[in-house]
């Protein structure tokens, strides 16, 4: 396998590829250093511990998806709720090949480690919380096209905590599809999500008089 970039760099890919197949703790520094083609002197010029490394992981994983998302087409949809569900069907689109292609580095970290490692797990909870972040002023957006408020004082919900929902389900779809072992259940998941949100807007419809 030809292999490019630094080395530091070529650590940080290993890690993306070994801990979402195997996770964070069958995951060793010798794993590591073979797949990234560097030595272990070279492992801990640039990564103090195997923690500091998963911490660095989840930092780089988070920088690599936030261009992929930045770039998908759902974006170009003009309206802020359409947007929503473009997003969740591009999400669906994207439960593609092996399992290890399509789940979250973040998830499969946080679960093992969020007690031992809580260096990594905060590392984690920025991952998974940011990229809710940028889904919450679609949100807003459409819930004060219906006349209602963002922070949730007349709904009991906020823009950010459905933004974190959709993201507790894409987690539980992936942790499915490793039980299950294959896509298909994370895909339904995804589609009732779809629909929850839905029926969850429909409800907030302001009711119209005829004229």
């Amino acid at each position: 396998m030809t292999r490019t970039g630094t080395a530091r760099e070529k650590i940080l890919a290993a890690a993306i590829k070994l801990v979402r197949a195997k996770g964070f703790t069958a995951t060793t520094v010798d794993d590591l250093c073979v797949e990234a083609g560097v030595t272990k002197g070279a492992f801990f010029h640039h990564f103090a511990s195997k923690e500091a490394l998963g911490a660095a992981a989840a930092e780089h994983w988070s920088k690599m998806t936030a261009a992929f998302f930045a770039e998908a087409p759902y974006h170009q949809v003009a309206d802020p709720l359409g947007r929503l569900f473009a997003y969740i069907q591009f999400r669906r689109d994207i439960l593609r090949g092996e399992l290890a292609e399509f789940t979250c580095l973040a998830g499969t970290m946080v679960q093992e480690v969020y007690a031992a490692h809580p260096v990594i797990g905060a590392a984690c909870n920025a991952s998974i919380s940011d990229h809710a972040a940028t889904l919450a002023p679609d949100i807003a957006a459409a819930m004060c096209e219906r006349g209602l408020d963002p922070d949730g004082s007349t709904t009991g919900w906020s823009a950010e905590s459905l933004a974190l929902h959709t993201q507790a389900v894409l987690q539980g779809a992936f942790i499915l599809a490793k039980a299950k072992g294959g896509p298909t259940i994370a895909e339904e998941s995804v589609e009732h999500l779809s629909r929850y949100i839905r029926l969850l807007f429909t409800v907030a419809e302001p009711s119209r008089s005829a004229p």
